[in-house]
């Protein structure tokens, strides 16, 4: 088998591919021969040294990968050798070979590409978690998504759609405007060139939104949440702003956790107001959640509800420069990596 590795923290040319013996599915795995990867700002934050979750270097991330059956595990009889599957593990899916577990295996349709199907897992999970699991949305809500152009963005425009009447804020950058305002966001807003929330009040006419997906961090969460109607709810997702430079820089780190507020029961109970935390990385265990939430994903784009936006790829030889694209936010919509 063949990986991509994180050699030590530090600037995308830590990257490297190592060659290894291909692993066997252990009792209730299933082993996937890889056509294509997702990769994620976590791995950017993992290369860097800011995901306390990643294993230690040398070690291979990825959540997500997309792939043919090609053995199976001991006690697993309902999948057959040669289906199509997406498939999730909590870390190792940066390799062209992977044994997980049979319950984080799911067919996908014919008519769905492997760089579509490894698009879905994380980013569409998290959306989808958030909005139906978290949140509940529903009809005629207004929401403010951050980061509206990126993996997670694209998939929960595509989701909000499938709630009727729901208002759209997104913040991006100004050329990725008309990509966000397609896919049914209603208001798109520049944070390089405007307050964002001088604009949500504007907007909404000093009343605030009921919904805000935040995956900045620090004082961007402070902001947001003055920013909510009485009940509304902030779920933060992310610690973007902690992430800046190809390499850690801790003096930015401690400014942003500096930054962070700090939200008491008391002071959630007198304004009327939710905070929720989402960590897809956190819920391994669940797995019948997982499962019945890619389930459900898989469905919905059987449907035509949902379609991954895949941005760039790029093979395993060139995942610096992946990891570059990412952490520039060039991206629209999805990055996969290749197996060269």
């Amino acid at each position: 088998m063949r990986s991509l590795y994180i050699s030590k923290h530090g600037g995308p040319d830590v990257l490297d591919v190592r060659d290894a013996a291909d692993p066997v599915p252990g009792p209730g795995e299933v082993r996937v021969r890889i056509e294509a990867c997702g990769l994620n700002f976590a791995e950017v934050s993992a290369r860097v040294g800011l995901y306390p979750d990643a294993p230690k270097p040398p070690c291979v991330l990825g959540y997500e990968a997309a792939g043919v059956v090609d053995q199976l595990g001991e006690g697993v009889d309902d999948l057959a050798i040669g289906t199509r599957v997406v498939c999730m593990k909590r870390f190792g899916a940066h390799a062209d070979v992977l044994c997980t577990a049979r319950a984080l295996v799911v067919e996908i349709p014919d008519e769905m590409s492997f760089d579509d199907a490894a698009a879905l897992p994380v980013n569409y999970l998290t959306a989808f978690h958030m909005l139906f699991v978290v949140a509940n949305l529903r009809p005629k809500q207004t929401l403010l998504l951050h980061m509206a152009a990126g993996g997670v963005g694209v998939a929960v425009l595509q989701l909000a759609r499938t709630v009727e009447d729901v208002t759209i804020f997104g913040t991006a950058s100004g050329p990725k405007h008309d990509f966000i305002r397609d896919l049914g966001c209603n208001h798109p807003i520049d944070y390089r060139t405007a307050d964002y929330g001088a604009e949500v009040m504007r907007l909404t006419g000093g009343k605030g939104v009921d919904l805000i997906l935040d995956p900045l961090g620090g004082k961007d969460w402070k902001r947001n949440y003055k920013l909510l109607r009485p009940v509304g709810k902030l779920i933060v997702f992310g610690f973007a702003n902690a992430v800046q430079g190809e390499k850690r820089n801790m003096l930015k780190v401690v400014h942003q956790l500096m930054s962070t507020p700090l939200f008491t029961p008391l002071s959630l109970m007198d304004s009327n107001r939710c905070v929720a935390g989402v960590n897809m990385g956190h819920l391994w265990d669940e797995l019948e959640l997982l499962s019945w939430e890619l389930a459900k994903v898989i469905e919905l784009y059987r449907e035509g509800h949902v379609r991954p936006h895949v941005d760039a790829t790029f093979p395993f030889s060139q995942a610096a420069e992946a990891h570059r694209y990412i952490q520039g936010r060039k991206n629209v919509g999805k990055v996969v990596l290749h197996p060269d």
